[in-house]
């Protein structure tokens, strides 16, 4: 996640605390605090396309810190996706519906870091929303020793009769590019607003405590 600079003297002293010859580095010993990015918020909204494709879209942080948001992208859903969601549409015929949304987050090696993601399904009856079910998961990269990123907490909330879905994650970070487990944080927000003529939208807003040049997320809904 660092410049690869970093990279070898942060390994070297992971292996020496974890080997248990030196003492656990502090944020500021693991982490290049003169070109980190504080603070930076992420936020977009897409549509959810016809059946059959997904919008999707990259945000990137700039030079200057500040979040880039590239072109929002209309793209066939892959095979297996399209399946699954004829399944459910063939299972709540006539008017079952289904949007899913997913927000990654990416270091500047196209690792990726956190996630998060919800699947909603719902009827329409007399231009109205009807039976809506929405799961979450999450994904979050680990390494060896049991270090890495982790979910430290999550939550679901649900308003007007459950057709506004609101899903939180929470990750933290403790591993070879902070040992103090104090840098780094991120935190995931998804807002999917269902409609009554079967449309919705999925909004999005990741939280980064700490980020740098060339890390990206990647959101989108179908």
């Amino acid at each position: 996640m660092h410049k690869n600079r970093m990279l070898f003297a942060a390994a070297v002293a992971a292996m020496a605390v974890l080997a248990g010859t030196a003492a656990p580095a502090t944020a500021s010993e693991t982490a290049p605090q003169d070109t980190a990015c504080a603070e930076v918020k992420l936020p977009s909204t897409l549509p959810v396309p016809p059946p059959g494709m997904s919008a999707q879209q990259d945000v990137s942080i700039g030079a200057d810190c500040a979040p880039v948001l590239g072109p929002v992208r209309f793209v066939p859903v892959a095979p297996a996706d399209k399946a699954s969601s004829l399944a459910v549409a063939a299972a709540d015929a006539p008017t079952g519906r289904q949007v899913r949304s997913w927000s990654e987050m990416y270091d500047c090696c196209k690792i990726r870091m956190t996630a998060l993601y919800t699947t909603s399904t719902w009827d329409t009856v007399n231009g109205q929303v009807t039976n809506p079910v929405t799961v979450m998961s999450h994904a979050a990269n680990r390494e060896p020793w049991n270090a890495g990123w982790s979910l430290t907490s999550s939550h679901k909330s649900e308003q007007n009769s459950g057709a506004l879905v609101t899903a939180h994650a929470e990750f933290g970070y403790r591993g070879i590019f902070d040992l103090g487990g104090n840098w780094y944080a991120n935190t995931h927000d998804t807002t999917v607003q269902l409609n009554g003529d079967g449309t919705a939208s999925c909004t999005f807003d990741i939280t980064l405590r700490h980020t740098f040049i060339g890390w990206n997320s990647v959101r989108g809904c179908s």
